[in-house]
C-alpha cells in the first residue's frame, strides 16, 4: 500500500514548514528503518512543500497507523518538529489517491503559484536521492517515474506552465510596482543554486545590466564568470548590500546571510543612496526556506522585504480553463497508474492458473501418446486449453481494472487451491506478452 504524510503551505505556516526543510540526517533511511513493513520510502522537501511518500506491506492491518508513525518520528530525528507539534499541519494520503496527488504536486497544480516549473526537478531529485540513499522500492520507482511522465504531458498539453509564473518571477512582477526602470537597477544576488539561475534569467529578461553575486559558501567567484556578472567576495558582500537597489536572496542556508546589522540599520542610513531610484528606497527579496534574510531588516530606513509569504498571498488566481485541464490529464494518468498496478496484482495469478493446467495439459497429451495418439488428441486438447483460459485471463484483467483483483485471487485459491502470496514485480517479457493475449 502507498502512502503519503503531506505538509504544505494549504496545510501548515510557513515557520513550521521552514522548521522541517532543516535536516540534519536524511529522513528517508529513518523511515525505511521504522519496521520491517515499510518497503521504501521517498521524501520530498522543498520551500512551501514536505512530503514522504511509502509504501507499507499491504497484508499489515494497520499499515497507514505504522507508515504515519515511521514519516512523524522521522521528522523529530531529523528536525527536532515534535509529532504533537504537526498536529493539524499536515494530513494522511492512502491508496490509489497517492498516484493523483503525486501527479499533480509534479505537475504544479498544487504549488503556491499555480504552473511553477521548479517543482518538476524537485520530484525527480527527490527519487534521485532515495535511489542513492538505497530506500526505493519498485512500487514507489514506478509512482515516481511515472509522475514525471504525467508532468511533461500536462507541460505539452496544457497552457498552465505558460499560465503559472515561478516564485521568482512572481516576486519580480511585484517588484515592479517600485522599480519603474529597471535598467537603472543595481542588483545583488546571494546565492549560486538552481534559484539563483531562475533569477539571473529572469532579471535580464527585464532589462537588468548591474548584477552583482555573493555566495555565502565560497562559489561567487566561478558562477559570476560563467554568466558575465560581478561578484563580492565576503569582505566587500556588506557595502554591495547597501549599496544595491535590489537584493535577491535564494541560498540553502539554515542561517541568515542578510540582516539589519549588515544593512547599516539604525536610526537613519549611512549610505548615500540618494542617486538610486524611488528617492533611493532597496528592496530585499527572501527567496529562501530556512528564511535567509532576518526579519529586522524590515526595520531599516528605506528598505523593505519581500519573503516567501508575503509572495504567496499575492499569488495570481488560477487560470481555470488551463487548470481544469491540467487536472483531467492528471487523473487519467492516475487512473491508468491504478489500473496497471491493479494487472501487476493479478498477472502472477493468471501466470500460475496457466501453470497449472499446462501442467495438467502435457500430462494428459504424454497418456495419449503412449496410447498411439497420431497428433489429432494433442492438437484438439490445445485448442480446448487455449479457449479454456480465454475467458478466466480476460475476467482478470476486468476485475483488475474494476480494482477487484482480490476477489480473482481469492476464486482461485477457492477454486483449484491456487495461492499467490505476493506480486512478481518482474515478470518476464515474455509472460507479460502471454497475459496480453
Amino acid at each position: 500500500m502507498l502512502l503519503c504524510v503531506s505538509a504544505s503551505h494549504k496545510t501548515a505556516t510557513f515557520d513550521l514548514l521552514e522548521r522541517l526543510s532543516i535536516h540534519t540526517t536524511r529522513i528517508a533511511p529513518v523511515i525505511a528503518a521504522h519496521d520491517e513493513c515499510v518497503q521504501g520510502a521517498v521524501v520530498l522537501s522543498t520551500c512551501n512543500r514536505f512530503e514522504a511518500y511509502v509504501e507499507m506491506d499491504e497484508p499489515v492491518t494497520s499499515a497507514s497507523t505504522v507508515g504515519r508513525e515511521a514519516a512523524l518520528l522521522a521528522i523529530q530525528s531529523a528536525t527536532g518538529v515534535r509529532p504533537e507539534e504537526l498536529t493539524g499541519s499536515y494530513e494522511i494520503i492512502t491508496g490509489d489517491a497517492v498516484a493523483e496527488h503525486l501527479f499533480s504536486v509534479a505537475s504544479g497544480l498544487e504549488s503556491v503559484v499555480v504552473g511553477e516549473g521548479e517543482i518538476a526537478g524537485q520530484v525527480r531529485r527527490a527519487l534521485i536521492e532515495a535511489r542513492a540513499d538505497g530506500t526505493t522500492s519498485p512500487e514507489l520507482e514506478r509512482l515516481f517515474q511515472r509522475a514525471s511522465e504525467a508532468q511533461r504531458d500536462v507541460k505539452n498539453a496544457t497552457a498552465l506552465g505558460r499560465a503559472g509564473r515561478s516564485l521568482v518571477r512572481l516576486g519580480l512582477d511585484l517588484a515592479s510596482s517600485r522599480f519603474p526602470d529597471w535598467t537603472r537597477l543595481r542588483v545583488l544576488l546571494v546565492g549560486t543554486g538552481a534559484y539563483a539561475a531562475a533569477t539571473l534569467a529572469a532579471l535580464r529578461d527585464r532589462g537588468v545590466t548591474d548584477l552583482t553575486v555573493h555566495s555565502p559558501s565560497g562559489r561567487g567567484e566561478k558562477f559570476a564568470r560563467k554568466h558575465g556578472i560581478g561578484w563580492a567576495d565576503a569582505d566587500a558582500y556588506p557595502a554591495a548590500a547597501r549599496m544595491s537597489d535590489l537584493v535577491i536572496t535564494c541560498t540553502t542556508s539554515e542561517h541568515h546571510v542578510l540582516d539589519a546589522a549588515l544593512l547599516g540599520g539604525g536610526a537613519t542610513d549611512p549610505v548615500d543612496r540618494s542617486d538610486t531610484q524611488e528617492t533611493g528606497r532597496r528592496l530585499v527579496i527572501d527567496l529562501g526556506l530556512p528564511r535567509n534574510v532576518s526579519p529586522d531588516v524590515a526595520t531599516v530606513p528605506f528598505t523593505e522585504l519581500l519573503d516567501l509569504e508575503t509572495i504567496r498571498l499575492h499569488a495570481p488566481l488560477e487560470e481555470l480553463q488551463a487548470t481544469d485541464a491540467a487536472r483531467a490529464l492528471v487523473q487519467d494518468a492516475a487512473r491508468r497508474f491504478t489500473v496497471r498496478g491493479e494487472r501487476r496484482t493479478v498477472a502472477p495469478a493468471v501466470v500460475a492458473l496457466r501453470s497449472h493446467v499446462f501442467e495438467i495439459l502435457e500430462s494428459e497429451i504424454e497418456r495419449a501418446r503412449l496410447k498411439g495418439d497420431d497428433g489429432r488428441t494433442e492438437r484438439a486438447l490445445r485448442h480446448f486449453v487455449g479457449r479454456l483460459l480465454h475467458l478466466p485471463t480476460a475476467r482478470a484483467h476486468e476485475l483488475a481494472d474494476a480494482g477487484r483483483a482480490e476477489a480473482y485471487l481469492d476464486a482461485l485459491e477457492t477454486l483449484l487451491g491456487i495461492r499467490v502470496d505476493a506480486v512478481d514485480a518482474d515478470l518476464e517479457a515474455d509472460e507479460r506478452d502471454d497475459l496480453a493475449g
